[in-house]
């Protein structure tokens, strides 16, 4: 019987088809960029900084756990938000489950976007990062960067098989001083309803993305800097 069974297998003739190897973008790939351009006084472009970013944190994972995983291991997540505070989420189908509604209309945040937040400081692991290590605070003071409102385009731009998302934010620094930057993070807003009237619950800005320069960037007094995070899948 063995050796039937070999000698069938054998006999078969099979031709794998050219599409079923990796031929480039034929594998889908994903890879997120940062990039920061600097200007002076003027507007006149003095820096771009480029370098590629990859750290997502703990919670970002978190929220992306199939509702399987939930279901199956009957655990519920721990979310940190940026104040040291946590709740708890647990997605599922039916009562008694958290969910994040979209579009969230409380806070003012409808798109859960609530700035790409600028620091001082780093960390040497982003995965577990749930603050900035040393914020750079919104205003003219000393120390200072006055916030611009946050960018995120209405669409998805394609070229050919590749697709591309970013969002961005610019930063004036009126605090008479230059200011470096050092690490950046993506805040959100997260709110979890409860199927069946349960309520809501507000887990507070959450950083779900965490990344420490590979050099500094300096913002000159009078200057300004917009910082773009660029997603793309099949770049």
């Amino acid at each position: 019987m063995a050796m039937m069974i070999s000698k069938g297998i054998n006999n078969i003739e099979v031709d794998i088809p050219n599409d079923a190897y990796d031929i480039g973008n034929g594998m889908p790939t994903f890879r997120a960029y940062l990039i920061a351009i600097v200007r002076d006084s003027t507007g006149k472009v003095i820096k771009v900084h480029k370098q590629r970013s990859h750290s997502p944190t703990a919670n970002f994972i978190g929220f992306f756990l199939p509702i399987t995983w939930y279901n199956n291991s009957g655990a519920s997540y721990t979310i940190t938000n940026t104040g040291g505070g946590s709740c708890s989420y647990k997605p599922g189908l039916g009562n008694n489950y958290q969910n994040i509604s979209y579009p969230n209309n409380s806070y003012n945040v409808p798109t859960y976007f609530v700035m790409i937040q600028v620091g001082k400081g780093s960390q040497s692991n982003p995965f577990s990062a749930t603050q900035l290590a040393v914020p750079i605070s919104n205003g003219s003071g000393s120390g200072q960067l006055a916030y611009g409102p946050f960018s995120l385009p209405t669409t998805i731009a394609t070229n050919g098989n590749s697709a591309y998302v970013y969002i961005s934010q610019t930063y004036s620094n009126l605090s008479g001083n230059t200011i470096d930057i050092t690490e950046v993070g993506i805040v959100v807003y997260i709110q979890t309803v409860q199927a069946g009237g349960g309520g809501s619950t507000n887990c507070g800005q959450v950083l779900v993305w965490y990344d420490v320069l590979s050099s500094p960037i300096s913002v000159p007094n009078a200057g300004s800097v917009t910082i773009y995070y660029t997603f793309v899948v099949n770049p």
